[in-house]
């Protein structure tokens, strides 16, 4: 969802490298970048990752597909729940309500403890000056507590700090949305949603199962589904715009 708005595709090595050229140098892979272990032994490094993409988020524009969404579900009188593996707070960003978003891996603008020493989240509120040169940035973040560094609130490779409460209460949210629905007409929108992390690919699987729900698969690489769900081969903005285009059709 988040690469027609400009920001970096980190499907597999390749992309990940071409955003971050000296990671490739240094032979180190998105799964080495996003690893919790940075901020044990050397923060200003794993800092120099997420920081970069602290600044790269909040200088994100969302593009013109969130919009459609939620112009579909004032249009139409829908209730409408997102739920997302990005942890970039586009969707928040482009207008959609908090108490409407499940973020499964956690959100970049929120911190906690490296420790964890408690189970605090706060908001990110640092600002990061990055030195492309050895992705390293000008500061690291502290707890407040105990003083140890902080790191974002976010689900990484191999984690067992990450303080998982703020998601938990996004999954009971997601849980009563959707009791508030069983039995009903439900459609999944899936946009850009793998094999490699399936976390949204098996959510959206699971609901479709349902009776009188539908999913419409969006993915330029993946977008395989068995009927009666749809599969749309393309990216997000196109394949919400087409969408749109036959809605429009459909109503004259």
């Amino acid at each position: 969802m988040g690469v027609d708005s400009g920001l970096p595709d980190f499907r597999g090595d390749t992309g990940f490298w071409r955003a971050y050229p000296l990671y490739q140098r240094l032979g180190i892979s998105f799964v080495d970048a996003a690893n919790p272990e940075h901020f044990e032994h050397d923060p200003a490094f794993g800092w120099g990752f997420y920081g970069h993409r602290t600044n790269l988020y909040r200088a994100t524009v969302p593009h013109a597909g969130f919009a459609l969404l939620r112009d579909w579900a004032a249009r139409y009188g829908l209730d409408l729940f997102v739920a997302t593996s990005n942890v970039d707070g586009q969707f928040q960003k482009a207008g959609f309500p908090e108490q409407a978003v499940l973020e499964f891996h956690g959100s970049i603008h929120h911190l906690q403890c490296t420790g964890p020493c408690c189970d605090r989240i706060w908001d990110n509120r640092e600002a990061f000056r990055i030195d492309e040169e050895t992705m390293r940035a000008d500061h690291v973040p502290l707890c407040p507590r105990c003083g140890r560094a902080a790191r974002p609130n976010i689900l990484m490779f191999g984690d067992y700090a990450w303080i998982g409460d703020r998601t938990q209460r996004q999954q009971e949210h997601f849980r009563q949305f959707l009791s508030r629905h069983l039995g009903r007409r439900i459609t999944v929108v899936e946009l850009g949603a793998g094999t490699a992390i399936p976390t949204v690919r098996a959510a959206s699987e699971r609901i479709g199962s349902l009776s009188g729900a539908r999913v419409i698969r969006i993915n330029p690489r993946e977008p395989q589904i068995r009927q009666p769900h749809l599969s749309l081969p393309c990216g997000a903005v196109e394949g919400l715009s087409g969408i749109e285009r036959m809605l429009r059709l459909a109503a004259t």
